[in-house]
């Protein structure tokens, strides 16, 4: 049980901090101490679930995209669970798009820890009410 433990400890701090560093876009060169060198990332994009591999290099321009689309976006924990080597996250990401509207997207990832840095995550967004607020 203290291997349980101690394993959902490091899941959460893992997770929190990439969050906190990576994907709020403060310091997307972190990417590269919190995620294998390799990551499978799920995407569920209009009911069809993509899976492409991540790199912490692909991931950080990832995030620079969105900061270029998005401007100086925030990102809000809404939910936070963790249980051993997964975390399930709700988050809110509101910004001013590049036509000027802002908009708020709500995501859910579950993550998965493996030696301490992110192996793989599934992530669903809803794109249709980002394309709602854009319209």
């Amino acid at each position: 049980m203290l291997g349980v433990m101690i394993n959902a400890e490091v899941t959460r701090g893992v997770v929190a901090a990439f969050l906190d560093e990576v994907r709020s876009g403060r310091a997307v060169d972190r990417a590269a101490g919190l995620m294998a060198p390799r990551v499978l990332a799920h995407q569920v994009c209009s009911e069809d679930e993509v899976t492409i591999e991540r790199t912490p290099a692909d991931y950080a321009d990832h995030v620079r995209e969105m900061q270029a689309t998005w401007g100086d976006f925030t990102l809000e924990v809404n939910e936070f669970l963790v249980d051993g080597a997964r975390a399930y996250v709700r988050f809110t990401q509101t910004g001013v798009h590049r036509s000027g509207r802002t908009v708020r997207q709500i995501n859910s990832v579950v993550y998965h820890v493996e030696d301490g840095v992110i192996t793989e995550y599934w992530m669903q967004i809803d794109r249709a009410g980002l394309a709602h607020q854009l319209a």
